[in-house]
């Protein structure tokens, strides 16, 4: 229907760039022009899915905090006792060395004969799933990542449960959603209202779980996905009162403000904090890279970081399990230099060579530990005041630094902590850490290992530059026009002998006696006409797409690039809402690229600094009309 490629010819669809077309496409309502957020009603359906996303969220934690507490009283304790303790050498002696390398060899074999897709610590495997799944996951998922991460856990792994939850809870989200008839994009929401409705339940912090969900695995801040999200997780909260337990997680004395002078010490903090995440997150890659060179097969890998994580175990015991009362003395002053110290450098070095072996874990937990026993230390180190109250803040930023997320770290240490005075704090420290993380690092731990899978994955959120202009500021008012009585053969003539105004255009509008727009025709179509006649007698409103489809001034060009893409369409003729066969414009490719060229020149042209005696400069590059006008001119 008028797609014509450069050269004037109907360009066949390559598979690799097909648009497949859905069965159903939704229409958009006329009175959204110019609203701010995208809306369809269909998000009232996609958050009325999210309520029992959010109620099974809440039952797998429970079930996964449960099985955790199992398996480590059978480990550790040999007994049967579903109670939450951390693991301990007291029972078992020596032999506990054996006890983390029986459960990676477990994970393994599950990992192998099961799905591999349960190695990991979860965050990437779900971020895979949206980036190039459609958002699908399986059922051997859902059931084999959280009893591998509850195996490796409860066997003394060095992890945290809230990597293998998200991955779980987006599982059954992902599941639950393929019951109905959805996008991919509803998909996404409901994997994603999933997975923050299980971080939700175990830590109590629902709001932290959204923006989990909106910094990594969403991409995006709009209604349609933030409103599911959120009131799956605010469900999961909700429920695990009376699963888990009310309260936060690690509740703590409120500190007393800090202000002025005080303020700045959280800088240095913040840029200790990114230092430490640089080096754990090339710790665990470097591991990984370790694991690769070895001549086995990566089954064999899990019990092998077993072993070491067993041996630092033996030596120091908080090193075991998920560590939750390891964070608790750390908020209260509870530990001494040496076993800081220890409990840094084991837990570090433990849990990059584990995760690094490929075994099933989550990374916040750890990097609480590890953050908060850094910050305590530095306290001691130069004499301030209140060392658990650095302690804390060091965990927001080492966990906002790693993870790239600054702003799930500041509001997650609040909900586990409810201390709301160190707001200013948090937010110095985690940003000194984020910004060191980016400026020296390409990407995060999460990220890096799907660059190593072969994806990109930028994380960056900005507005879309063409939905933020109408079609009128990129149109072309040079509109080329031919008669619709005109034959065939006399445009192909024309054509042939190089008319400056039909040559530059592989598609004509065909307008009536009264200048109105009848038809479009492409030299696809007067190729096909002459085939089909060779006198070439066919009229070009015969031989042209009627009714063609068009633009209207008012439409974003985002919505009219939308129908250029669904049709093949290299241009589309802009015409009055009053009158759709009234001609005002010509909307094609160039006009996209102005937009972008002005969106271009607002990010890296560099303007002189202002003088009062400074003369007017001609902008080095383009302005969008003067693009559009080249475009047209050639």
């Amino acid at each position: 229907m008028g797609a014509t490629d450069d050269n004037g010819h109907e360009p066949s669809r390559p598979p690799a760039l097909s648009l497949r077309k859905p069965r159903e496409r939704a229409t958009q309502d006329p009175s959204d022009r110019g609203a701010d957020f995208t809306r369809d009603r269909r998000l009232i359906l996609v958050s009325i899915l999210s309520l029992p996303i959010g109620v099974a969220g809440a039952g797998v934690a429970y079930a996964l905090i449960w099985l955790i507490g199992v398996i480590t009283n059978l480990s550790f304790y040999l007994r049967w006792s579903s109670a939450f303790v951390s693991p301990t050498r007291d029972v078992l002696h020596a032999w506990v060395i054996l006890v983390p390398a029986i459960g990676g060899l477990v994970i393994g074999l599950m990992a192998r004969y099961g799905s591999e897709k349960i190695r990991g610590h979860g965050i990437p495997e779900a971020l895979e799933a949206i980036l190039i799944g459609r958002s699908r996951l399986n059922v051997k998922v859902a059931i084999l990542k959280p009893l591998s991460s509850a195996i490796s856990i409860g066997t003394g792994g060095p992890f945290g449960a809230e990597g293998p939850i998200i991955m779980t809870g987006g599982a059954f989200g992902s599941l639950f959603a393929q019951l109905f008839r959805l996008t991919a994009a509803e998909r996404k929401t409901l994997l994603t209202a999933g997975a923050a409705a299980g971080m939700a339940a175990i830590f109590d912090s629902p709001i932290a779980a959204v923006l989990i969900s909106v910094e990594l695995l969403l991409f995006e801040w709009k209604p349609r996905s933030f409103v599911p999200v959120a009131l799956a997780s605010a469900t999961a909260a909700a429920l695990r009162i009376g699963l888990l337990g009310m309260g936060p997680v690690f509740p703590v004395p409120p500190h007393a403000p800090i202000f002025n002078a005080a303020l700045l010490i959280c800088v240095p903090v913040g840029l200790l904090a990114g230092l430490a995440s640089a080096v754990l997150t090339t710790m665990v890659y470097a591991c990984e890279d370790g694991f690769r060179r070895l001549p086995i097969h990566w089954m064999w890998w899990p019990p092998i970081g077993g072993l070491v994580v067993g041996i630092a175990g033996w030596i120091e015991p908080r090193i075991l399990g998920v560590g939750y009362d390891s964070i608790r003395d750390i908020l209260h002053g509870n530990l001494i230099v040496s076993a800081l110290t220890a409990l840094l450098i084991g837990k570090a070095i433990a849990w990059a060579i584990a995760l690094g072996s490929g075994t099933s874990g989550g990374v916040l937990a750890p990097l609480l530990i590890i953050g908060g026993a850094l910050g305590v230390l530095e306290a001691r180190a130069v004499g301030l005041a209140d060392p658990p109250l650095w302690g804390m803040i060091s965990m927001a930023a080492v966990l906002g630094g790693t993870m790239r997320s600054p702003l799930t770290a500041i509001i997650f240490l609040l909900e586990l902590t409810h201390d709301l005075n160190v707001l200013p704090e948090l937010l110095v420290a985690c940003t000194c850490a984020h910004a060191f993380t980016v400026l020296i690092m390409r990407r995060s731990i999460l990220t890096e290992k799907l660059a190593r899978r072969g994806h990109h994955l930028t994380r960056e959120y900005s507005v879309d530059p063409l939905s933020m202009r109408r079609v009128s500021e990129t149109m072309s008012p040079n509109v080329p026009t031919i008669p619709a009585t005109m034959r065939v053969g006399e445009l192909a003539q024309r054509i042939s002998h190089g008319d400056p105004w039909l040559t530059h255009h592989h598609a004509v509008l065909v307008v009536d006696e009264a200048g109105e727009l009848e038809a479009i025709i492409t030299r696809g179509d007067v190729v096909k006409a002459l085939q089909r006649d060779p006198s070439g007698q066919t009229t070009v409103r015969e031989a042209g797409t009627s009714p063609p489809v068009v633009v209207f001034p008012d439409d974003l060009i985002y919505d009219a690039v939308q129908r250029m893409l669904r049709g093949r369409f290299g241009r589309l003729p802009v015409v009055s809402r009053e009158n759709p066969r009234k001609i005002v414009g010509y909307f094609g490719r160039s006009s996209v690229m102005a937009s972008l060229l002005e969106r271009l020149n607002e990010e890296q042209e560099r303007e002189p600094a202002w003088t009062p005696w400074r003369r007017k400069e001609k902008p080095a590059v383009a302005t969008l009309s003067d693009a559009v006008e080249e475009e047209t001119r050639l």
